[in-house]
């Protein structure tokens, strides 16, 4: 009995052993174990992102190297800080801070402790940190901005912090992402897959080569360059033409799609925010809460749109047959209303107008009279404007877009619950909203919607949702998503005339002074009504300069909104950008000459000093 027991026991040991064997060197080899193993020091190996190309295949983004400063602070061994901060050119107080920072961290694992070493930095620096134990040098690479505009569109990466690696558990402390722009849109395309080195140390913590010969080593795979729809450009050109105003250009693509430029202004070169200065950059650019250069007008901006809004209103009178295009009306300085006799105030022009006459004078009196016939035909004001709205939904307008950019606003088409919760007991009719008859009152649109719905009539009704992605790698095809048709609700058929009127703005109307030799442009000027608050007061501020257009009118290339803040009227800033904007894309050069020296040479500062000096406004009734 003694003797099986005995045996029994061996056998009992020697599983044991072989089962504690197996599982050190099968089962504890994961990569989170080996990470994790006192003995076994983890290095990551940080690809190269992906470039950055327009479309034309110029170079917008590519790499530079850099070199952090690497902690890992259990194995940190100073006889003498002082000595090691003077290295590092930091204060002692800074060095314990980030120190301390890193072991908060985590003790084993590295982080970097001086981030973005330049060249001259690396050099002076490497060829005495070996007499420092737990220090070691990073290289990877930071963004090199081949151009000094489309910071908005490109967006910038930074490092992680700890909220990004709460919800990140694949990014590591001193690990770069895109924050902003395509960089963070398109992150897991750009970012690829770092590598990894497991180190085997001795009982001395001294490094003795890879663990087991490397075979869990991989190397990184750097990421996938992309391509996008930006003209470089044109992007360039048109932010020179904001120069000393603000507000945004979209322009389109019509039949794709494709986001040709987006302006917003003032911006700031994307450079500023690489390297060591990004931090103390990137606080001067938020904490400018006048200019707000951080602020992309053309997809967060959400402004009345004026007079270009008349098209749509026209176009869904015609759906709703409540006017026919011969049919003219009078105006008399205006369109007289309610029982009080109410004015709501149009310039001077020829009348009686027909719908083209009407576009292309901009009249307030023929648009108030369709609009008003569209709410009324419904047995209810809040039947007929729900109508309305579902028409103009169909545009894409009071929601987000859906484009690929990691920003935006729904902007606002009132419904019947909007005037409902104002009017006690929903008592109200349709002059009560009359203003939504030329793009004022609670209509708020972004420049991106106006673009994209000016893109839809250059279409005769129907649209792609905008996009800044042309190709991913190699590889042409792009979501679904943006190749797909939108379809509004308006029959082809109406949108001839109205395009006829936008023509005839440029022919014979408010924009006849802006016309390019070439190209049949047709558009739509606008002049918004621009309020703030100024000591709690509403007070109205010189009026916004809006305008919308696409070319050439009869197979459109391009459509494009410009939103020009404190610009007067449409005619005065707006549209002279828009076509210098189209010819620049259409022709490649500038034949007009005087609109490109009035433009550039051009400036709205004193107007955005207005609010602060004291000054009179400039009103437009």
């Amino acid at each position: 009995m003694r003797k099986f027991l005995l045996i029994f026991l061996v056998l009992i040991t020697g599983f044991a052993f072989a089962g504690r064997l197996f599982y050190l060197q099968i089962y504890e080899t994961s990569f989170a174990k080996l990470s994790e193993d006192n003995a076994v020091k983890t290095i990551y190996d940080y690809p190269q992102r992906g470039y950055v190309f327009d479309r034309n295949n110029t170079l917008m983004v590519q790499n530079q190297p850099s070199y952090d400063v690497m902690v890992i602070p259990r194995e940190v061994k100073l006889k003498d800080t002082l000595e090691f901060c003077s290295l590092l050119k930091i204060s002692k107080e800074e060095f314990i801070d980030r120190l301390e920072k890193a072991r908060v961290y985590s003790p084993r694992l590295a982080s970097p402790v001086i981030p973005q070493l330049t060249k001259e930095e690396y050099a002076s620096i490497s060829e005495k940190l070996y007499k420092y134990e737990g220090f070691y040098i990073q290289k990877r690479s930071l963004r090199d901005y081949q151009t000094k505009h489309a910071a908005n569109v490109l967006g910038y990466i930074a490092e992680v912090n700890q909220y990004i690696l709460n919800k990140n558990p694949d990014y590591r402390m001193g690990e770069i992402i895109g924050m902003t722009g395509v960089e963070k849109q398109y992150e897991a395309v750009l970012r690829g897959t770092k590598g990894v080195k497991y180190i085997q140390k001795d009982r001395f913590n001294r490094d003795i080569g890879s663990y087991k010969e490397g075979v869990f080593d991989t190397l990184p795979q750097r990421g996938k360059d992309i391509t996008l729809t930006i003209d470089s450009a044109l992007q360039a050109y048109g932010e020179d033409l904001f120069i000393n105003k603000r507000g945004g250009i979209v322009a389109i693509e019509p039949t794709t799609g494709e986001i040709l430029a987006l302006v917003t202004a003032p911006n700031f070169d994307p450079g500023l925010l690489v390297g060591r200065d990004r931090s103390k950059n990137y606080t001067k650019l938020a904490y400018d809460s006048i200019a707000i250069p951080l602020y992309d007008r053309g997809l967060l901006a959400e402004y009345p749109p004026g007079s270009p809004f008349k098209t749509l209103n026209a176009l869904i009178a015609l759906q709703e047959g409540v006017i026919s295009t011969s049919e003219t009306v009078s105006c008399r300085g205006g369109y007289y209303y309610g029982s009080k006799g109410r004015k709501l105030g149009c310039h001077a022009h020829k009348s009686p107008l027909s719908m083209q006459g009407g576009i292309a004078k901009s009249c307030n009196a023929y648009f108030c009279t369709v609009y008003r016939r569209i709410i009324e035909k419904y047995d209810t004001p809040q039947e007929g404007i729900d109508t309305w709205r579902n028409h103009l939904l169909s545009f894409g307008l009071g929601d987000y877009m859906g484009y690929d950019l990691p920003i935006g606003k729904r902007g606002k088409i009132p419904s019947s619950k909007t005037y409902n919760s104002i009017y006690p007991n929903n008592n109200w009719y349709a002059t009560a909203t009359i203003s939504n008859a030329i793009g004022q009152g609670e209509v708020l649109l972004t420049p991106i919607q106006m673009a994209n719905f000016t893109a839809a009539i250059a279409n005769r009704g129907w649209y792609k949702k905008p996009h800044v992605i042309k190709k991913i790698g190699d590889v042409d095809t792009i979501p679904k998503i943006f190749t797909d048709l939108q379809k509004t609700t308006i029959n082809a058929a109406y949108f001839e005339p109205v395009v006829e009127g936008m023509y005839e703005v440029y022919t014979n109307g408010t924009a006849a002074g802006v016309q390019i030799p070439g190209i049949e442009i047709c558009g739509k000027t606008g002049t918004a009504e621009n309020f703030t608050k100024i000591d709690g007061n509403r007070v109205q501020l010189t009026d916004h300069s809006v305008f919308v257009a696409f070319a050439p009118k009869d197979d459109p290339k391009i459509a494009i909104a410009v939103f020009v803040e404190n610009g007067y009227y449409g005619s005065r800033w707006a549209a002279k950008i828009a076509s210098l904007m189209i010819e620049k894309y259409i022709k490649g050069e500038i034949t007009r000459k005087d609109l490109e020296a009035y433009v550039l040479n051009g400036s709205l500062e004193d107007e955005y000093a207005k609010p602060y000096s004291g000054m009179p406004f400039t009103i437009n009734n």
